[in-house]
């Protein structure tokens, strides 16, 4: 049995336009976790006076599935977390620290946990698998689960070639997932989910034959982008102005505030300062990046 493990885990954004639950794509930014055995119970042991009680909370729940999967009787462990992915942002931050915590676990322990396991655990504490694939596995990955036992089913995943640049510029607002779906609609017309459908067939077909300049044409989306933009001043603003300054595409990142665009190193630069335009025009402050896809996802190290 291990004494300490450290976990590295990209950030990811998911939905990716009409991908609602469905794509993911795992980014080099990334968070480290470090889980040691202790004493007794679950404790923070990082030098953040500020860790949110929130966290705690989950790091805990992480721990209970893993032994109720597992059969193990749950020891003392301490924590810790280094991350460069900003908070409750739509980026995949809470995917880091439960995914963090359950690959810990599974190499302390050696319970023989596979990625596909892992994916499945962190996806039924997140509701959802999108986030969880594309940071454990990498890549862009298409994701297969049963809405109604949320029960995993599995992954397609493609490597996603370095000459794509993903343009992320991240609002200084935090959004809870379980809010920003309080906002969806029971009920879409037809043609507009078949319009959405189309579009989500042609961007998975886009980045698996890496055609990447095809991505002009995966732009609609009527199954929760409208809703959930409405409430993030200057999001749609910043995704148009990417568009108009060469991207690719964009979207809204997991249910945001992050909006991403994607486009190719010679648009890069006017594609990441007409964005960071739109958010400066509304006077509020942000974070940006430009990045690329990681293809490895998650690395565990003893």
């Amino acid at each position: 049995m291990s004494e300490s493990v450290s976990v590295r885990i990209p950030a990811s954004t998911s939905n990716c336009g009409p991908g609602f639950d469905t794509l993911g794509i795992a980014l080099n930014l990334y968070g480290s976790v470090t889980l040691q055995l202790g004493e007794g119970g679950v404790a923070y042991v990082g030098d953040d006076p500020n860790f949110p009680a929130m966290a705690t909370g989950m790091v805990q729940e992480a721990v209970e599935l893993f032994c109720r999967e597992c059969g193990i009787e749950a020891s003392g462990y301490g924590y810790s977390i280094d991350s460069k992915v900003p908070i409750a942002r739509g980026l995949g931050s809470s995917v880091i620290l439960r995914g963090g915590i359950l690959a810990g676990l599974n190499a302390i322990h050696q319970a023989g946990l596979d990625r596909n396991d892992l994916v499945r655990l962190v996806g039924s504490l997140e509701g959802h698998p999108d986030n969880a694939s594309a940071s454990i596995l990498g890549g862009f990955t298409v994701t297969r689960f049963c809405p109604e036992t949320k029960n995993y089913l599995g992954t397609q995943k493609f490597a996603v070639d370095y000459v794509v640049h993903f343009v992320v510029v991240a609002p200084n607002l935090e959004i809870k997932t379980d809010d920003s779906r309080s906002l969806l609609p029971q009920e879409i017309e037809f043609t507009k989910v078949v319009s959405s459908l189309n579009s989500l067939s042609y961007l998975v077909g886009a980045f698996a034959s890496g055609n990447y300049e095809d991505l002009q044409h995966c732009r609609v989306d009527h199954l929760h982008e409208a809703y959930r933009l409405k409430n993030i001043p200057q999001a749609q603003a910043s995704i148009q102005a990417g568009l108009v300054a060469g991207a690719y595409t964009g979207w809204l990142s997991g249910s945001g505030s992050s909006v991403l665009c994607v486009c190719d190193s010679s648009t890069t630069d006017r594609v990441k300062s007409a964005m960071e335009l739109a958010f400066n025009a509304g006077g509020i402050a942000f974070d940006s990046f430009v990045l690329q896809a990681d293809n490895q996802g998650m690395v565990v190290k003893d």
